[in-house]
């Protein structure tokens, strides 16, 4: 019984795992519906499309948006909660 349930508990475990692959496309496809919602926008207040700037404006609007909460863009370390650091570069949508 007791490795049956071990064996049922590591199943639903492993489902919920995402392969790098699957978590880059889903990012992929969060930050395709944050440029087509928000990139109109940035193009109408005067950034070419596709460029630095317009991008910057997209992940702007969208954080002020509040719906993309999860949006890293930072390229700066950081002091960790136990004195460790860390550097992040790119753009990371999800928690």
């Amino acid at each position: 019984m007791r490795a049956m349930i071990l064996t049922a508990a590591s199943a639903f475990c492993l489902l919920g795992c995402m392969t790098p692959q699957e978590k880059a496309l889903k990012q992929q496809a969060e930050m395709d519906r944050m440029m087509a919602e928000f990139g109109p926008a940035c193009v109408q207040l005067g950034y070419a499309a596709n460029s630095d700037p317009w991008r910057n404006c997209v992940l702007q609007l969208a954080a002020k948006d509040g719906k993309y909460e999860g949006v890293s863009t930072s390229i700066f370390g950081s002091w960790g909660r136990w004195g460790g650091s860390g550097v992040g570069i790119g753009i990371g949508i999800g928690r």
